[in-house]
């Protein structure tokens, strides 16, 4: 029996794994529990990746040392794992001495092989810092939008990928001085030349590896539109040095070197790493990942690790998903936008709950969409009135009837039959790595023993049919006890839990398929909680728009986010000798609209499209989430202000240029109360500044919304105010609120 190598893959450091994230790690999870129940000698290995641009640019704009960035991740990374129940062999991390040392001995080997070039490229580079600037660290205006806070990669404000070059007036992300354009050397992984190995080894691999339909398509589009030299060097500080000549400056990007993590960790976690990383004759190597790592895992570090000469255990099985969106659109780790680890554990829901949830929907074959409402049916309907409802009744009726014991004896042929067909086709699946079919055939299982206790009605049975009666109890009995072994890999507390009722707590896969073996029923109680639809409405409002959006929510109906804004803007405003409203006037631009069109987000209930015609060359989009507050008709040919110099953002994929101002009651629960600011009796177009004040003459830029927020907007007996000063118009007309006459304004 081969050893079972296990790793998924390497979860980036400088950021919280959202559930798309997560897919990876409990997918390996998943599969490396079910392994060890069937008795393979199984190794399951993961960490967070630690070297790259990403890394030194959030360790620079957080002024802290990539270091210290990485050792807050990690454990941030090592906790939430943790919550969900994952059971590594070993959770390390690639920016470890071993890493330094396999790196650079494959290299070695690679490029005394022929297998590694030299080029030359012209790259921008910093005379202040005197280096190289790597993409995330150049900056300028964007030539597309026409944004001053582009990066030599992309443009956040537009999305544009861009190349440094490219930027209008580009400047040093580190010190601001202006870069020029020189010569310099890199290294490239020859993947042409090496083209023939990966194909010889693919052509066996993919077949004998049942690699998963997306691995072999993506791997193939690779090839078929022509293999290219791979630079694996960059122009950074964080990273492992290149020992060759000419190239101490430099460290191998990150995407060379993080696959070599697997390995690296494996090492640091036994001294006998060559065990099951150099006998590729007794070992199969598993990988879970998503779709847009698979190049990494099926050309680069196999090409790799051929090109070494090395025995190396290589890739056996892909298991590889598709996305898993949220809400209809795209978990995002940069925007904040999704359920993240440390959120799911705030919602109260056990780990196995979510657990379970995320592999009766694995993206296994397209991609597939996390809904709240979706989660909460499967929850009560799967969890509860299926697996549940079996384990309870079944149980319970023995527990109550025959004093929690069933003595053994014969089960029906057809039944039993039955049940043993479903567990090998679950088996089968597993094997394959199927997880979501496996999941789901564990559930048809489950419903099969509801059926024959509800169609055998054992509680007439008991007084017409005694030994038929013991005779379907003792096999359900021993149907809930596979169940609960089966059930293990992916919630390996319910599992436990499942066959401490029975009795037969760590029985193993071997132990399955026999329904004739005596029962006995201890103490049991409920699996799980229904989730009600306020609880999943209530999450689902809190969990709305991005991470930054939903902490400033919280922050600003607290006395401390009140008190650290005061502090904040006292300090600012004595510095810069202006206070908060001639800030408010110098940077914000207040305008009056006309609602001209309403309706509803196709991808959010509680959104808005509103079309507005602020007296300028074109009507003006904005979304917003009032929907629960009023109606379309409530809204249309109503008048509203507008900041309109707000940086646009992206809401489920509509532009949003702007965004209306609308107070709320201060003593209510928050997102309870919304009363949009009206102003009908001032004209479209119509600006207002603090009282006294002018906004600016020429261009104004946008305000950012962490900008504008530090400025608070307050109604005061129904007039809309800011830092003491009403907000009037030229002929000095305000406007204001009618229900909530004083309190915050957003």
């Amino acid at each position: 029996m081969k050893k079972r190598l296990i790793t998924s893959a390497l979860p980036y450091v400088n950021n919280i794994p959202h559930l798309g994230n997560l897919t990876q790690v409990l997918s390996a999870d998943v599969f490396a529990r079910f392994c060890r129940l069937r008795g393979y000698e199984t190794l399951y290995v993961c960490g967070t990746d630690e070297y790259g641009t990403a890394t030194e640019t959030r360790a620079a704009k957080e002024g802290v040392t990539p270091r210290e960035l990485c050792d807050h991740y990690h454990a941030i990374h090592r906790d939430i794992y943790r919550w969900f129940n994952i059971d590594f062999n070993y959770f390390g991390r690639t920016s470890t001495p071993k890493q330094t040392e396999i790196v650079q001995g494959i290299f070695r080997k690679v490029d005394e092989a022929g297998y590694i070039t030299e080029k030359e490229t012209e790259q921008l580079y910093c005379p202040s810092c005197k280096r190289f600037l790597a993409d995330r660290f150049v900056e300028g205006t964007c030539p597309h939008c026409g944004s001053t806070d582009a990066r030599g990669d992309q443009c956040d404000a537009c999305q544009t990928l861009l190349e440094p070059t490219e930027l209008i007036n580009p400047r040093c992300g580190v010190c601001g001085t202006t870069p020029v354009v020189k010569k310099t050397k890199h290294l490239y992984l020859d993947l042409p030349k090496a083209l023939p190995m990966l194909e010889s080894w693919m052509e066996k691999a993919s077949v004998e590896g049942f690699w998963a339909k997306n691995a072999v398509q993506v791997t193939k589009s690779w090839i078929r539109d022509g293999l290219k030299e791979r630079c694996i060097t960059r122009d950074l500080k964080w990273g492992i040095p290149v020992p060759k000549p000419g190239y101490e400056d430099k460290v191998f990007y990150v995407w060379f070197d993080a696959p070599i993590g697997y390995i690296s960790i494996s090492a640091n976690y036994t001294d006998d790493w060559e065990r099951w990383w150099k006998s590729p004759e007794d070992t199969e190597l598993f990988q879970f990942i998503g779709k847009d790592n698979i190049p990494f895992h099926t050309v680069i570090f196999p090409i790799t690790e051929l090109a070494t000469g090395e025995n190396w255990t290589m890739l056996h099985h892909m298991s590889s998903t598709e996305y898993l969106n949220y809400e209809g659109g795209k978990f995002s780790k940069s925007k904040g936008i999704g359920i993240f680890g440390n959120d799911v554990q705030s919602t109260g829901i056990p780990a196995d709950v979510w657990r379970c949830y995320m592999f009766y929907n694995r993206p296994e074959k397209s991609d597939v969409n996390f809904s709240w409402k979706e989660f909460q049916e499967k929850v009560n309907g799967e969890l509860i009135g299926n697996l549940s409802n079996l384990v309870n009744r079944a149980l319970t009726f023995i527990g109550r009837f025959y004093d929690g014991k069933l003595p053994a004896g014969e089960s029906d042929p057809e039944t039993v039959k039955l049940f043993r067909d479903k567990e090998a086709e679950i088996t089968d699946l597993l094997e394959r790595s199927e997880e979501r079919d496996a999941l789901r055939a564990i559930f048809e299982l489950s419903g099969y023993g509801n059926k024959i206790f509800q169609e055998s009605e054992p509680w007439k049975m008991r007084n017409t049919d005694p030994e038929g009666a013991v005779r379907v109890l003792r096999t359900l009995a021993n149907l809930i006890r596979d169940i609960g072994i089966m059930i293990q890999p992916y919630m390996p507390e319910t599992g436990k839990k499942i066959l401490a009722f029975l009795g037969c707590e760590g029985q193993t896969w071997k132990d399955t398929g026999n329904f004739d073996s005596e029962v006995t029923v201890g103490k049991t109680e409920y699996l799980f909680k229904k989730l009600a639809d306020e609880e999943i409405e209530e999450m689902r409002n809190r969990f709305s728009g991005s991470q930054e959006e939903r902490e400033e929510k919280k922050m600003e109906n607290t006395d401390k986010k009140a008190e650290a804004k005061a502090k904040a803007q006292a300090a600012k405003a004595a510095e810069e000798n202006k206070s908060i409203a001639e800030k408010f006037a110098d940077k914000v631009i207040l305008k009056v609209c006309e609602i001209t069109e309403v309706n509803k987000h196709p991808e959010g209930d509680f959104l808005y499209i509103l079309t507005l015609d602020a007296k300028e060359p074109e009507s003006r989009t904005i979304v917003s989430s009032i929907v629960p507050y009023y109606t379309a008709e409530e809204l249309l040919h109503r008048h509203i202000i507008l900041v309109s110099n707000l940086k646009p953002a992206n809401f489920r994929g509509v532009k949003s240029r702007g965004m209306l101002l609308a107070a709320q009651d201060p003593e209510a629960e928050e997102h309870s109360t919304c009363e949009v600011i009206f102003a009908d009796d001032l004209p479209a177009g119509t600006t207002l500044v603090p009282e006294g004040l002018k906004n600016p003459e020429g261009d104004v830029f946008y305000v950012k919304p962490d900008h504008f927020f530090a400025m608070p907007l307050y109604v005061e007996n129904g007039v809309l105010m800011v830092d003491g000063k009403r907000l009037v118009s030229s002929d000095g007309k305000t406007a204001g609120t009618k229900k909530y006459l004083n309190g915050p304004v957003g």
